[in-house]
């Protein structure tokens, strides 16, 4: 567990990972406070969801049912891993490619 400072921003962080509308939803939740540790999952989060629509596509353009199925499994699972992190008001980067959406995402402050 962090401090206080992660848990005033702990809901924030958690609805992020409820779809890409809770991304929104969540962005807007943090306007005024401007808390870190949401910022943090911010950027997780829409990394996360903006990978799981692109693997859908390109899911569908190769037609296959296990591609869809390989997809859906590795998003799923990197967005329960956020998920079960922004619960334990841990900042961890989810694997593979979490240290990337801190960067390239770094404009959500």
């Amino acid at each position: 567990m962090e401090s206080d400072y992660a848990k005033q921003g702990k809901t924030a962080a958690i609805v992020a990972y409820i779809t890409i509308i809770g991304t929104i939803i969540a962005f807007f939740m943090n306007q005024d406070s401007k808390n870190q540790f949401t910022v943090f999952h911010l950027r997780q989060a829409l990394g996360l969801w903006i990978t799981f629509y692109v693997l859908v596509a390109l899911a569908n353009v190769f037609g296959s049912i296990m591609i869809h199925f390989a997809f859906y499994i590795f998003s799923i699972v990197l967005i329960v891993y956020g998920l079960i992190t922004a619960i334990r008001e841990e900042q961890k980067t989810v694997p593979i490619l979490g240290s990337f959406f801190q960067q390239w995402f770094s404009f959500i402050k």
